[in-house]
């Protein structure tokens, strides 16, 4: 018999998996596409999350002997569906661990001025790689010191921004337009992923369907207040010409509040901690994943029948993104429609699956502000292609 866990652990599960070191770069890129009606998008971004997240809930009790993409897209669309809905997951991971890699290679510039980021983001993933392949794993004290070295750079930053706010900053509320809000979605939500997490606790929450619903709201909920307290204190209170890119918030930081540099190279060490740490974590999901996927495909698959052989096709495949990938919006673009199209494929299971339910408001809601997103990924796509 396996241990029940209650409400509150399912709630930390799920703020563990949704809070990434992705959310150090995105106020400073709302502040160059939205401006202080980045805030609005983030609000959006969290309605749209929660309302994913309650029809993800829904999936998982139907199907709560195995939560995965496979199980849930396969049951409407077979095999096929199934392998498409792993693969586009597990492939925007490697795409946003690519973009986490070149952010950690900028941030050690700070410390290694005279190597380039490009080199930098190179020798961290090669050596997060090496030691996934040879077992060194994130122990459960140290998945402890990574939420705390993420946390704390945002509660830092919110409460020294909070007491210097320049309400100025906050003219004009939309200087890119009301469309720029809608568009930058698909960036926001790069730090909201990871939020289906308690949706796979389904078969081992007490009372599952009445919880899990509620960890996903509670989680959810935390989870946005501290974003968009994060994200409202720094454009309320950092000018736009601090900035020289969207990762260089402890140099803007440092720009606005020159009397404070001791606390500010303490949040630069911790985003640095949370960004590789981040990677280093995902390198090995991502790795159990290709196993899960490859057996799949293939039962009794030998090529990736070991996970050292599948962190080092997830280490080449980041290194791929990190290397092609040039242009921030390709990340934020590729990210979004590939971990969504998992996210819709697995809903439709509601929908269009034998055991498939009538469609309610809330899942009508959940599949809508999806495709939105994905729209705008994909019309940004199109433009950027052309």
């Amino acid at each position: 018999m396996q241990a029940k866990i209650g409400i509150a652990t399912a709630t930390i599960v799920g703020m563990n998996a949704m809070i990434g070191s992705g959310i150090f770069t995105i106020p400073g890129a709302l502040i160059f596409s939205v401006g202080p009606a980045g805030l609005i998008t983030t609000i959006f971004v969290a309605c749209a999350v929660w309302f994913m997240a309650l029809t993800l809930a829904k999936v998982s009790e139907k199907f709560p002997e195995e939560g995965s993409f496979y199980t849930y897209a396969s049951s409407w669309g077979g095999h096929k569906m199934g392998i498409a809905a792993s693969l586009s997951f597990l492939i925007g991971l490697v795409i946003a661990m690519g973009l986490l890699c070149q952010i950690a290679g900028f941030l050690l510039t700070h410390y290694f001025p005279n190597i380039s980021p490009l080199v930098l983001g190179a020798i961290t993933l090669g050596i997060i790689t090496l030691c996934n392949m040879f077992g060194v794993k994130m122990s459960q004290a140290g998945q402890h010191v990574l939420i705390v070295l993420t946390v704390f750079p945002l509660v830092a930053t919110i409460v020294l921004c909070l007491t210097h706010i320049q309400p100025h900053l906050l003219k004009p509320f939309a200087p890119f337009g009301k469309g720029a809000m809608l568009k930058a979605s698909k960036d926001v939500i790069f730090s909201f992923f990871g939020f289906e997490c308690a949706t796979t606790l389904y078969s081992i929450v007490e009372n599952p369907r009445k919880n899990v619903p509620k960890a996903l709201t509670y989680s959810i909920l935390l989870v946005s207040l501290l974003y968009i307290g994060f994200a409202a204190a720094i454009i309320s209170a950092i000018p736009a010409t601090a900035f020289n890119s969207p990762d260089d918030l402890s140099n803007a930081l440092l720009k606005t509040f020159p009397n404070y540099p001791w606390l500010i190279e303490i949040i630069h060490v911790s985003i640095v901690s949370a960004v590789v740490g981040t990677i280093h974590s995902m390198v090995w999901a991502s790795g159990s994943l290709v196993t899960s996927l490859a057996d799949k495909i293939k039962p009794n698959n030998k090529l990736f029948s070991t996970n050292t052989k599948s962190v080092l096709a997830v280490g080449l495949g980041i290194l791929t993104s990190f290397l092609l990938l040039k242009e921030r919006r390709l990340f934020f673009d590729l990210t979004a429609l590939f971990i969504i199209f998992s996210y819709v494929s697995s809903m439709l299971a509601l929908v269009l699956g034998k055991r498939k339910n009538k469609i309610t408001f809330d899942t009508y809601l959940g599949l809508s502000t999806a495709m939105i997103i994905v729209g705008f990924a994909i019309h940004d796509l199109i433009i950027i292609v052309s």
